[in-house]
């Protein structure tokens, strides 16, 4: 009888404890959400209310006679069927193949480079390499057109002091490559930043225990740091595969150089830039972007699908 009578004041005390930490929780939880629901209502203001509205322009097709009518899904179909996306799409594969693993390469070359020890002056090193990074893009091309003109051009002008013809930068086939050269000197420092800080978050044991053994340096950053670094790679990877599909600021500032060369619809970007503001069409330009996301989410998924394959074999 005792028992139960000093048990019920223990009993007693605990309820309202609990309620109290309840309460605080309670508390907790609605700061956190108060604190958070700006970054939502902005995100769904500005993304996701766009993005549904995009996909309803998509289906709809504005005709001269009859005005705005539901067609379905044949803004797309002509988009699959159209010369000019699929060109775009095609070069801008050519760009990924043979741009993004120069980039890539690079990125990690000075990346390893600076963390062995090898590169002098290892921060201002990698300072100088990060810096055309945080030069905007639009300056950045601008820069490079004026260093690709052919009449103005010190590239050019070096080139008629030694008798030679003008460069080949805003011929049909150079064109190409002098994006992927302002691309690469844009994003090698981005991608050297992100593969150096995976570098220097493993431990120090790993590689220094191979020194003792005698392992060279290549010997080191291949068998040992390289194969750690895989998923900062991916990463890198995958935004270079979104970015190389967006391509847009670099061919639209390069087109007054080169109109003939590149056009309205070097790159899918440009093109549906060209549809929607140019030509005042919308719905068709809704459907190549989400076409274009379409592509994107493939090819990021393939990149993937090979890694996580490479990883099981290895």
């Amino acid at each position: 009888m005792s028992t139960l009578v000093n048990a019920a004041p223990e009993v007693a005390s605990t309820t309202p404890r609990r309620s109290r930490l309840t309460a605080a929780k309670r508390r907790q939880y609605g700061a956190a959400y108060v604190l958070v629901m700006p970054f939502f209502i902005i995100f769904v203001a500005m993304v996701v209310v766009p993005l549904f509205y995009a996909g309803y322009l998509s289906f709809y097709k504005e005709r001269l006679i009859g005005g705005t009518s539901f067609v379905g899904f044949q803004n797309y179909a002509d988009a699959l069927t159209d010369p000019l996306f699929l060109s775009g799409i095609f070069r801008m594969a050519i760009f990924l193949v043979v741009q993004v693993p120069i980039m890539i390469a690079l990125a990690l070359f000075f990346a390893l480079a600076i963390d062995s020890g090898m590169m002098k002056l290892a921060k201002f090193s990698r300072l100088a390499i990060f810096v055309p990074y945080a030069v905007p893009g639009v300056v950045a091309t601008l820069m490079w057109g004026y260093l690709y003109g052919r009449d103005f051009g010190p590239f050019a002008q070096l080139s008629r002091a030694l008798g030679f013809g003008p460069p080949p930068f805003f011929t049909e086939n150079g064109m190409l490559f002098s994006i992927m050269n302002i691309v690469n000197w844009e994003f090698i420092g981005y991608n050297m930043i992100i593969i150096y800080a995976a570098l220097r978050s493993l431990p120090s044991e790993l590689y220094e225990a191979a020194r003792v053994d005698g392992a060279s340096e290549p010997r080191v950053a291949w068998s040992i740091k390289i194969p750690a670094v895989r998923p900062a790679l991916l990463l890198t990877v995958i935004f270079s595969v979104i970015g190389t599909f967006q391509l847009f600021n670099e061919p639209k500032l390069m087109y007054p150089l080169a109109p003939n060369v590149i056009g309205t619809a070097w790159s899918p970007n440009l093109y549906a830039y060209n549809i929607a503001f140019v030509n005042q069409d919308a719905n068709y330009a809704a459907a190549l972007a989400f076409l274009l996301g379409i592509v994107i989410m493939i090819v990021s998924y393939i990149v993937q699908l090979s890694n996580q394959r490479k990883e099981r074999r290895s």
